[in-house]
């Protein structure tokens, strides 16, 4: 049994178990602070019922017109708390930011993400060449996106025909 509450600052010093997949993007604390600080309604923690933290969820709104929407980072896998994650993410965005669509990224090797947010209704807009780098190697990113009830004709996701690099992203 889990439960979804609001992630704290706290929640920081207790999600090593979490954050040390080796498929999960992790930051510097001063960067989740960023995001929970600036977009509280965005963080969320799953916990058990026994209070092991099991999963969470960090977002924010942005850009401009028809840009705007909300970001995921990072990705949920085999916790079976996806959906619930991606379903609040996507409810705060509409229903709070009146967002055009939720983007994530994810790497370009990771099929079985890519399969699952296929599912969750998201498909790739773009990719992104070079989005993850570090020990010398770098990996492209599939930017996917979802539209929400504000884009009607879904114009948000129609994909583009070329690759972009990380410094031609918009936000």
């Amino acid at each position: 049994m889990s439960f979804l509450r609001r992630f704290t600052a706290d929640d920081l010093f207790s999600f090593n178990n979490i954050n040390l997949d080796p498929l999960t993007e992790t930051y510097n604390i001063s960067f989740y602070l960023g995001y929970l600080a600036q977009w509280p309604d965005y963080f969320v923690m799953a916990q058990s019922a026994s209070e092991a933290r099991m999963g969470y969820i960090m977002g924010k709104a942005e850009g401009d017109g028809e840009l705007w929407h909300g970001h995921v980072a990072p990705e949920y896998r085999r916790m079976q708390l996806a959906k619930r994650l991606m379903d609040v993410l996507e409810h705060i965005s509409d229903k709070m930011y009146n967002a055009y669509f939720v983007d994530l990224f994810v790497r370009e090797s990771n099929s079985v993400a890519i399969g699952m947010y296929t599912q969750f209704g998201y498909s790739i807009y773009r990719t992104v060449l070079g989005y993850y780098s570090g020990s010398g190697d770098s990996e492209n990113a599939y930017d996917m996106r979802k539209a929400l009830p504000r884009d009607k004709l879904k114009k948000s996701i129609i994909p583009l025909k070329h690759p972009v690099k990380p410094e031609d992203l918009e936000w």
